[in-house]
């Protein structure tokens, strides 16, 4: 048998065994883009590397001898292992994604303003952010990572606390003129902006820093947190938006914060992920970037 060529052509060994699999020289052809004089080329190339024939060759068909047979059973399997590979590391160069869920409130005010530096520094990630979902105690499972409030992560979720959820009543600076207080209890109109998910807020403000609600005035209900503290903005009344979220606003005046408590709700802000994931290096990346500009300091 004659010296094998170590630099046997990786073209020509895909040509012999799909013409192994084909048993046909033409149909080999069509399937590789190739000529049908190129496939035979290319095998007759091979056979004489290898010193042995591969294919008893009629008009038309390409029938494997038993050398053919042998050396497809070798050959097929390691090509089979080298897609495999080029596969996996094809795969590791694409463009890499992180999908990330993060509350419209959230996503307006603190995280989209500050995302601009994560991306920057990741230029190889391709970043997707769905604030569509206001609903708390959730983690979207079309998302790889999410900003939410819980009371309580679910076990099977990896979290990490952000801050609390406080909430501090705010209105127009109009809307502040017109708050009359008087021995613990407001006497003026104060209608008041409800988020659908906090219905109860108000009384449980009014509990914690005792001072008495009208119980007669109107209200408006809003889905998003965007809505009600816009409608606070309007003048349409008093609204208890989240404190650290709520900055710019109170320090543009767009909102005034009509009494210095806040409510300290049950409630906070948390990082979470799915536990399986968490090993995942583009997640503990975002992850670090999101403890770093978010978590409150202890």
């Amino acid at each position: 048998m004659a010296t094998i060529n170590r630099n046997i052509s990786l073209r020509a060994l895909r040509a012999f065994c799909v013409a192994a699999e084909r048993e046909s020289f033409r149909e080999a052809a069509e399937l590789l883009y190739l000529t049908s004089s190129a496939v035979s080329h290319q095998i007759k190339q091979l056979e004489t590397e290898l010193g042995v024939k591969l294919f008893e060759r009629t008009p038309r068909s390409a029938e494997l001898t038993r050398n053919g047979q042998a050396f497809y059973e070798d050959v097929q399997p390691l090509l089979v292992d080298l897609d495999a590979v080029t596969t996996r590391h094809a795969q590791s160069e694409q463009a890499r994604s992180l999908r990330i869920s993060v509350q419209p409130f959230f996503a307006s005010e603190l995280f989209v303003p500050r995302l601009r530096e994560f991306v920057a520094g990741h230029p190889d990630l391709d970043i997707s952010v769905d604030t569509s979902d206001e609903s708390p105690e959730k983690h979207p499972a079309s998302a790889d990572v999410s900003i939410r409030v819980f009371k309580a992560v679910p076990p099977t979720l990896a979290s990490d606390r952000l801050f609390p959820l406080r909430l501090s009543p705010a209105g127009s600076p109009d809307f502040y003129d017109s708050v009359k207080l008087r021995s613990g209890k407001i006497i003026s109109d104060f209608p008041l902006v409800l988020h659908e998910s906090r219905l109860k807020g108000w009384q449980e403000w009014e509990r914690s820093s005792r001072i008495r609600i009208p119980n007669h005035g109107n209200s408006i209900r809003l889905d998003s947190m965007i809505a009600v503290a816009r409608a606070a903005e309007r003048g349409m009344g008093a609204a208890l938006v989240p404190r650290q979220l709520s900055e710019s606003w109170f320090q543009t005046s767009s909102l005034v914060q009509l009494f210095d408590h806040d409510l300290t709700t049950r409630d906070a802000f948390y990082f979470v992920t799915r536990k399986e994931d968490c090993n995942n290096k583009d997640i503990r990346t975002f992850r670090k970037w999101v403890l770093q500009n978010f978590a409150e300091k202890r």
